[in-house]
């Protein structure tokens, strides 16, 4: 059976028409013939969208029960069993009820996906998964109804319905999206000028590069090589020289010219590895393009202007940047150079632009160093040889007559061991002592420095040409055995730093400490400032070295970007060590915004808590501790009242309201006094060893007689608490199982001893609280379910744990076997040794 096709409405936000359009598509499919039906629209109450559901086929939806309400919800057996050919789903990213067969309403689409029904259905860009966070840092709302990118992306057409944010919140302000009594709350908050503005953006974004997807696909399956210039896409080309910082800002203002322009700088190196180019200055060009919003590509490729121009027409560019040749004059002589190259072979399609900088003619690269590629060692042993090798050969030669050529095999071997072990200087030092070796003592006539026969100068001229051939190419063999484990080492190191960066396991200071030993330096720091005439400050430095105040005082320096630098003191680094401490630069500054990232969190977690806190607790203000305020004024009022003369009874219950209102203001008070105690760590338990009994009896006192039944052994171990901390603690977990408890139903302490702890359980058969809240009921100000206000402001639980694990206890919910909650108090026994206890919960850290 063929897969049915998915056609999606994608709009930045709820009332842009999704829905009305995706109805007025279903009519007009209707018109032409097609059996199309309703699944499941939800019109919400607009007239215009609820007009257009009339005329067309809607499938009964389902009734769903959760939690004492009834849910309809798409119907997906009869959908399936009308098997139409086009379905209408709105809201994509809709939560099923639960009881559902599937979570999600996508997964429904997907089930009528593979039964061969067509599906036209809705979602806004808020919804998809992974803008949850660009989202959120928007709206400041994090949304918890989401669908997969992928299903989305995998939909065989996307229509996006776009209105201005102006248009939109007018037809707000007219009541045309949501009803009267929330519309001026939704033009405050999510509907605010900014917020459409910046979700219109992402969906127009997300909108674009799914074309851009599409277009590179396309042009793929259709093999067209031809560039199509759908957007500005400008491609620099680097060669690693000083002129590419030039030539990337050129490029940048020519593609701030157009609309979406983009930039790509590239840079070809040859496939052999080995290149002129400074690492140094690629990664200040890397930088410099990713500042700009540029993307930087390596490229291999022997024949730079043809694989530059692969590269251009690979991401259908439209025009490329080039620096005009550093070639001298007469370097012509072997061609014309890269740039026209390029300009001839580029094609109409393809423009480029020729850039003049101040390196023009001035030459090109740096030569490579030979020399060191060899050990120390061997190069002397090959001079050695080369030098001394010849002489000792024909003084061996001259006691023995093995012929011309047999002797010029032997000094050709000689030259061959000292290319082998010295490369390629101390190589042709022996060809050359060997061949005039040869003239003087073996070649006619003898013992002079002439040759009588012409072969004779043929054989010695090829035996000079051998032994140089023969050094090029152990020295080329030698650089190349270098560069390999060289790139071996750097890979390794590479792949260290890439894993780190994976796993964000390192620290700043352990990655400049990694630095240090990679090298071999005496110190390593990472160095700032805010702008180009600001001091330097050290955001990090390990080692015993002396401390530097400058990158130019170090004796390497690594700029990352234009405000800080790697700075390494003990030795230079060679060229070639540069590029693997580049990587380690760019990832001690990827460490560093981690580490200042995690602690602006950290800070901002800390504000929102103390915001959160100060809203519940002016809630709690205006609230929960007026009401009792509020009850004692009217019965003191009530009692100054010379107007109505009060019987003794009268008296006795206004007198006890009283009471009873100052005692809930005690109560709400202290439990307010204690949190902010709690949360401020200024809690001091004073730890001593008392028994159970002495304590918990004490805690029964604030609720009615009869309600609580007390079991604790005399047999239990001592305990080491604070006593004042424990009978809060208790009175707070009996008050709240009284209070949930059914009446007749009797709260039950219990005390038990497990090993070194002791337990105190107080158990209720009240509702009961489900897994997933049994951690939320811990935090201030909340209470579980519907609560009534006059229950108090949600403390007591919070201060029962803060104050448990100040006495290095733990206090944990369980289910009550047969229904209800228990409260487990867990004590460390009197002569144990206390657990020790991270830093890393302050909020629940007695200081």
């Amino acid at each position: 059976m063929a897969r049915g096709k998915l056609r999606i409405h994608l709009g930045a936000a709820p009332g842009v028409g999704k829905t009305y359009a995706m109805l007025a598509e279903a009519h007009r499919r209707v018109e032409r013939g097609t059996d199309c039906v309703v699944a499941f629209v939800e019109h919400h109450g607009r007239p215009r969208t609820e007009v257009l559901l009339h005329g067309l086929e809607q499938v009964p939806r389902r009734e769903l029960e959760y939690r004492g309400g009834v849910f309809p919800e798409m119907d997906l057996d009869a959908v399936l069993a009308r098997r139409p050919q086009v379905a209408l789903v709105d809201e994509l990213a809709h939560t099923n009820v639960p009881g559902s067969r599937n979570a999600k309403r996508w997964q429904d689409v997907e089930e009528l996906l593979a039964a061969g029904i067509d599906v036209v259905s809705t979602v806004n860009i808020q919804h998809l998964e992974s803008l949850g966070d660009v989202v959120e840092s928007i709206t400041g709302v994090r949304q918890q109804e989401t669908v997969p990118d992928e299903v989305v992306r995998r939909a065989d057409q996307v229509e996006l319905v776009d209105m201005t944010p102006e248009a939109l919140r007018r037809r707000m302000a007219h009541g045309n999206i949501y009803r009267p009594d929330k519309i001026d709350a939704a033009l405050s908050n999510h509907f605010r000028p900014g917020n459409l503005t910046a979700l219109r953006e992402l969906a127009l974004l997300w909108v674009a590069d799914r074309a851009d997807a599409y277009l590179t696909q396309y042009r793929s399956e259709h093999r067209v090589s031809k560039i199509w210039g759908s957007r500005e896409r400008i491609v620099v080309g680097l060669t690693g020289g000083p002129e590419g910082r030039t030539l990337i800002r050129r490029g940048a203002r020519l593609a701030e010219k157009g609309a979406g322009g983009e930039v790509l700088a590239v840079y070809i190196a040859r496939s052999d590895g080995l290149t002129s180019a400074s690492p140094k200055e690629l990664a200040l060009q890397r930088t410099l393009v990713e500042d700009l919003g540029g993307t930087f590509h390596h490229v291999v490729g022997d024949d730079i202007p043809a694989a530059l121009l692969a590269f251009a027409r690979g991401v259908n560019a439209t025009q490329i940047v080039l620096g005009s040749s550093r070639r001298k004059t007469w370097q012509y002589v072997f061609g014309p150079g890269v740039g026209a190259t390029v300009a001839r072979e580029s094609g109409p399609d393809l423009d480029v632009h020729i850039v003049t900088h101040d390196e023009v003619a001035r030459g090109r690269g740096l030569p490579v160093a030979r020399g060191a590629r060899l050990g120390r060692s061997r190069r002397v042993w090959g001079w050695i040889t080369g030098v001394a090798g010849p002489p000792l050969l024909a003084a061996l030669l001259n006691a023995v007559d093995l012929g011309l050529a047999n002797d010029m095999l032997l000094f050709l071997a000689l030259t061959v061991a000292a290319a082998l072990l010295g490369g390629l200087l101390p190589a042709l030092a022996s060809a050359a002592v060997g061949s005039l070796l040869l003239n003087y003592f073996y070649t006619p006539p003898l013992h002079r420095w002439t040759i009588a026969d012409p072969k004779n100068i043929v054989a010695i001229v090829i035996f000079v040409a051998v032994g140089v051939a023969v050094a090029s190419v152990v020295d080329l063999a030698a650089r190349r055995t270098h560069q390999a484990a060289r790139l071996r080492a750097e890979s390794e190191i590479l792949s260290f730093l890439a894993g780190n960066v994976l796993r964000g396991e390192t620290g700043l200071e352990d990655l400049l400490e990694r630095v240090r030993e990679t090298f071999g330096m005496e110190s390593a720091a990472l160095l700032e400032r805010a702008s180009d005439v600001e001091p330097w400050t050290c955001a990090g430095r390990v080692g015993r070295g002396h401390p530097v105040d400058r990158p130019d005082q170090a004796d390497v320096d690594m700029p990352v970007g234009d405000h800080m630098a790697l700075a390494l003191t003990g030795r230079v680094l060679p060229a070639e060590d540069r590029r693997v401490l580049a990587a380690f630069a760019a990832q001690a500054a990827v460490v560093l915004d981690r580490r200042r990232l995690r602690e602006e969190a950290d800070r901002a977690r800390t504000l929102a808590e103390g915001n959160r806190i100060r809203t519940a607790l002016l809630a709690a203000v205006s609230h929960d501790l007026r009401t009792p305020l509020a009850g004692i004024k009217a019965a003191v009022t009530s009692l100054r009242s010379e107007d109505v003369e009060w019987s003794e009874e009268d008296r006795a219950e206004l007198l006890a309201g009283i009471e009873e209102g100052a005692d809930r203001l005690d109560h709400l008070v202290g439990n307010l006094l204690d949190m902010s105690r709690l949360q401020t760590g200024t809690v001091t338990p004073l730890i001593r060893e008392i028994d159970l009994d002495e304590v918990v009896p004490m805690a029964l006192g604030g609720v009615p007689e009869g309600s609580a039944c007390l079991e604790v052994p005399e047999t239990l171990p001592m305990v080491a608490v604070d006593p004042g901390l424990l009978e809060r603690a208790m009175a707070n977990l009996v008050e709240n199982a009284v209070k949930y408890s059914p009446p007749g139903a009797l709260v039950l302490v219990a005390g038990s001893a497990l090993a070194d702890r002791v337990e105190v359980r107080v158990v209720d058969r009240g509702p009961g609280v489900p897994d997933e809240a049994k951690e939320r009921i811990f935090e201030p100000f909340q209470r579980h379910g519907d609560a009534p206000r006059g229950a108090g402001v949600g403390l007591g639980l919070a201060v029962a744990r803060g104050f448990a694990e100040a006495m290095g206890g733990t206090l944990e919910a369980e289910d009550t076997p047969g229904g209800g909650l228990t409260m487990v108090l867990t004590l460390r026994a009197a002569g144990t040794r206390p657990e020790h206890r991270p830093a890393a919960e302050p909020e629940r850290q007695a200081s």
